[in-house]
């Protein structure tokens, strides 16, 4: 722990800009394991049904034999697959250009902006009475929020080559930014209170670590709404 703060002491910028990035990136590979399993349990849940179904039907048609029955069940089963209303649990591997796009918003934007946002903060507003907790919180909310998340989208829809790098920003922002302010306020005063400021960045690097899963699961989940829609 000391070889730590001396680092964040000797290099506070490399130290927190470095930190909020790995935290960042790794929101993402958080995300895609929840993506992974709840694609993994949807698959099931479509098998089980799918086996009940078959088995009243088998039962109606009680007039087949045991082998021409095992037959057609086997049968079913591959024209199932082949049409696509069962399917095996697939197969999920990491995006890793996916993460590397979020790290790279991350160090390109957010860790930078955050580490010279709160610097200003603090030297505009010293202390951590709980007036100047509550204007730096607020002016948080108020520039930093919006600031943030709208990088998180257009930047990343315009590293993906998005025809419309906004579209995911003008569909999410609000409904992110809403659900942000009370997280970001609550984190925030811990984080004006408590928190040296030395090593704020790196600490809004780890309460971002929720937020990003956040984030990534809620884009993720839209876009493959809109594509099944679409399709």
């Amino acid at each position: 722990m000391n070889r730590v703060w001396a680092m964040f002491r000797s290099y506070p910028y490399i130290s927190n800009v470095v930190g909020y990035t790995t935290l960042f990136a790794t929101a993402d590979l958080i995300q895609q394991g929840m993506l992974r399993d709840t694609h993994g349990q949807s698959t099931k849940l479509s098998g089980e049904v799918s086996e009940k179904e078959a088995s009243i039907t088998s039962r109606e048609e009680g007039a087949m034999s045991h082998l021409e029955d095992t037959e057609w069940r086997k049968h079913s089963a591959k024209e199932e697959n082949s049409s696509g209303t069962v399917s095996i649990v697939p197969i999920h591997s990491v995006d890793l250009s996916q993460t590397f796009r979020v790290a790279l918003v991350g160090l390109c934007f957010h860790s930078n902006f955050n580490y010279h946002w709160l610097r200003a903060l603090e030297k505009r507003f010293p202390g951590a009475g709980a007036k100047t907790i509550f204007v730096k919180v607020f002016l948080d909310q108020l520039v930093a929020a919006p600031a943030t998340i709208s990088a998180f989208y257009i930047g990343l829809s315009t590293l993906e080559g998005s025809e419309d790098p906004l579209e995911d920003w003008k569909n999410k922002f609000w409904t992110s930014y809403k659900t942000g302010v009370v997280y970001w306020s609550i984190m925030q005063a811990v984080n004006f209170s408590l928190v040296p400021p030395i090593a704020r960045t790196v600490f809004v690097g780890g309460i971002s670590l929720g937020w990003t899963v956040f984030l990534c699961h809620f884009r993720q989940q839209k876009n493959e709404a809109h594509s099944s829609y679409t399709k």
